[in-house]
């Protein structure tokens, strides 16, 4: 089997289109963020006043770099860290007034994004590329 064929290599160059796609729309629509910095803005949205260490965790990230992302997205002012009352080494994360409004205007573009992703697809190739996905991932 050729290298380029091969299931990491596309994997790898989906990844690399994914990304590009993501960041061109979302910069041409004025903001500047990473699809991690995104997942994570999502991740705390749907479960305010959780800890970094259990966002790292919902999208699949480093949690040894995870404070990186959160340092960008609080100093964007989009995420606001304070002292957990449960455990004072714990920082809780929720978004601001700021980061739930700039939420809701890229959740429009990202979901988007995902059509131009697959869109030599066809609709029923799409959701089969989705299932088959979500089963390697999950596997």
């Amino acid at each position: 089997m050729d290298s380029l064929d091969m299931a990491g290599h596309l994997i790898r160059r989906l990844h690399q289109q994914s990304t590009q796609i993501f960041v061109q729309r979302t910069q041409a629509a004025g903001f500047d963020l990473t699809p991690v910095q995104f997942a994570a803005l999502d991740a705390i949205r749907a479960h305010p006043a959780t800890d970094q260490a259990t966002v790292a965790e919902m999208i699949a990230y480093d949690r040894a770099t995870i404070g990186g992302v959160i340092d960008r997205l609080e100093q964007k002012g989009w995420v606001r860290r304070v002292v957990s009352e449960r455990d004072r080494r714990a920082r809780e994360l929720s978004l601001t007034t700021k980061g739930k409004r700039v939420l809701s205007a890229l959740l429009p573009i990202v979901r988007e994004v995902q059509d131009e992703i697959l869109q030599s697809l066809s609709g029923p190739d799409q959701a089969r590329f989705l299932k088959l996905a979500r089963q390697v991932v999950r596997h």
